[in-house]
Formats: C-alpha cells, structure tokens, sequence
C-alpha cells in the first residue's frame, strides 16, 4: 500500500477530529472454491467440526476484500475508514461474493 490509513469498525478515529465525510468505499471479491477444497470440505462436513478447506477460502476473500476497500479509500484522498463492515452473499453453491465496506474520511491536518 502506498501509505497506512486508519481503518475501524467504530464511528470515530480516537484522538482524531473528522473534517469531511467522503463517501463509501467498497472491496468486492467474488470467490469460488477449488475442486481441492471442495472436496476436502465436503469429507470435513460429515466428520463434524471445523472445515478448514472452507475458512481458507473465506479468509483469503475477506482479506481481498479488505485490501480493495483500502485501495479505493486511498484513491479517494481518505485518512481513514470508519464503520468498516463485511458482508457477503452466496450466489451459487461454492461462489460467494464478499464485501468490506466503510466510510471514507479526511482527519484533521497535523495528526496523521
């Protein structure tokens, strides 16, 4: 990343005045799981327990996820995000899209 910006699931970026709101920034990956995966998935669900195979497709996407959102609030001159959430829809079996999302802010000149 070109330079580091706060990002927090909060409404406010603590010792840190908010001068502009703007707008929401967004990452979005759509994610399918590997035959791999899949499988190993599938065998992991009727043995009970974590599903390993899963989790990593998981993370890997909200990880994608995150990083576009920071991309997008740094193109948008953004100091910070604030109220970053993750959301995520599943549009067929094994293809998930997932969303990190927040609002992108100005913090006052001098403190970051």
């Amino acid at each position: 990343m070109p330079r580091g910006i706060f990002v927090t699931t909060g409404n406010s970026v603590e010792g840190y005045e908010i001068v502009e709101y703007l707008g929401i920034v967004r990452g979005i990956v759509v994610r399918a799981q590997t035959i791999t995966q899949g499988i190993r998935g599938a065998f992991s669900s009727i043995m009970g327990g974590n599903i390993r195979a899963f989790e990593e497709v998981c993370e890997s996407a909200r990880s994608q996820a995150y990083t576009r959102m920071v991309e997008h609030a740094q193109d948008e001159g953004a100091d910070a995000v604030i109220a970053m959430r993750y959301d995520a829809t599943e549009f067929a079996q094994g293809v998930t899209e997932v969303l990190a999302y927040g609002t992108a802010v100005k913090l006052k000149t001098g403190q970051h």
